[in-house]
């Protein structure tokens, strides 16, 4: 929770792009997704550890050349200087595409061409009748998806160019020799595999602070099951990790060997201070959208939190249990529910489909207005003011 920046004490000023571009780094990226039953996920990953943080504070840094967008634990936001890590997933992904790309030629050399003589430009500005069958589409049903557009995905994929701001919805597009800065192009074609490998291994153990080798994403990486056992064992070697043990737990967790004094400290506190009271004030109640950092790896939700969490986005309404944008309820260091929200910002109002406490919690009238201030509090934050209850 430290580490994830959810515990630190809320300024009352407004947040400022250095904020921003400081907590991005702590996290080590912030996952993207579009759907915005209040904000999309990156901005509510923020809001939820800065006050008074606006989506275009964001945007500024993508438009500045401070962050590039690209797939880490999915696609994310992540600071430029990592840019050259980078390099084995961009050439993988490259690899991967080139088939594509060139079966659909002259297009993708066509937009090349276009963003080099006048970008950036948003995807509305490259025109073609064209139907060609896009990632999502089924290939058994008439073609839809306008060739530009699938030249621009296939090209952003294969990092020949890339998103370097947003409009609303609309991203805009540049190529990445113009638009990254040319030191990071240099280190990024001058290092090495191994190392390329080795320090995204490490951006990913801070990323997430406590891991272990089943995650199939572990170190961003596609390693296989053996390979990831093995890099976890060469890193122990090396004292950079170090094994932690779980209560109740058969298999071990891992963590940064720099962030096992503090980890002792944390359990050594808990062991002789009493459980705050949900009740009280202090216990400061955040909402956490679906793909919040402390949430990609649901088995370390269920294992050290006891926390059972699908986002139910994808299942049938009809056979959804809380919602299909449910966000956990963190109370201080403890989640305690969720609350499914949808915002109306044509009516200025906050639905609030469902609130829900988990079954081990004591759930007082002074825990349930804690929380139902803090639903007011995150209303006003994503723009609107009133708050209605179904």
């Amino acid at each position: 929770m430290e580490k994830q920046q959810l515990l630190a004490p809320r300024s009352n000023k407004a947040a400022d792009h250095d904020q921003v571009l400081g907590i991005i780094r702590e996290l080590e990226c912030l996952q993207i997704d579009p759907v915005a039953a209040v904000r999309a996920n990156q901005h509510l990953v923020m809001s939820a550890r800065l006050t008074g943080y606006e989506p275009t504070l964001l945007n500024d840094l993508l438009s500045d050349h401070k962050v590039f967008e690209y797939f880490a634990n999915a696609a994310c936001i992540i600071p430029m200087e990592d840019y050259p890590i980078f390099e084995p997933t961009r050439a993988r992904i490259r690899e991967h595409a080139a088939s594509a790309v060139e079966a659909l030629q002259p297009v993708p050399e066509q937009v090349m061409d276009k963003l080099r003589a006048e970008g950036p430009l948003p995807a509305r500005a490259f025109e073609s009748d064209k139907k060609v069958h896009g990632y999502w589409e089924n290939t058994n049903s008439a073609a839809k998806t306008k060739a530009t557009s699938h030249a621009i995905n296939l090209l952003t994929d294969s990092a020949l160019i890339r998103i370097v701001g947003r409009e609303g919805n609309q991203r805009l597009f540049d190529l990445t020799s113009r638009s990254v800065p040319a030191e990071l192009l240099k280190a990024a074609g001058e290092l090495g595999r191994e190392e390329a490998e080795r320090l995204m291994l490490l951006k990913y153990f801070r990323a997430y602070r406590v891991f272990e080798p089943s995650d199939s994403r572990f170190g961003w990486l596609r390693y296989s099951a053996a390979q990831r056992r093995d890099a976890i064992r060469q890193f122990i070697q090396s004292g950079i990790v170090t094994e932690v043990e779980v209560e109740g737990l058969k298999q071990p967790y891992y963590v940064l060997a720099s962030d096992a004094e503090r980890v002792l400290a944390h359990h050594d506190a808990a062991a002789v201070e009493p459980a705050q009271p949900l009740e009280a004030e202090a216990a400061e109640i955040t909402f956490l959208p679906p793909l919040d950092n402390l949430l990609w790896s649901r088995k370390r939700l269920e294992d050290l939190f006891h926390f059972e969490y699908r986002w139910e986005i994808y299942t049938p309404a009809d056979k959804r249990k809380y919602g299909y944008y449910a966000m956990p309820i963190l109370a201080g260091d403890r989640l305690i529910g969720r609350m499914d929200p949808r915002l109306d910002r044509k009516e200025n109002i906050l639905k609030v489909e469902l609130l829900h406490f988990e079954p081990d919690i004591h759930v007082s009238a002074q825990l349930r207005k804690n929380v139902k201030k803090a639903v007011k509090a995150f209303a006003k934050a994503n723009g609107v003011i009133n708050v209605i209850y179904n």
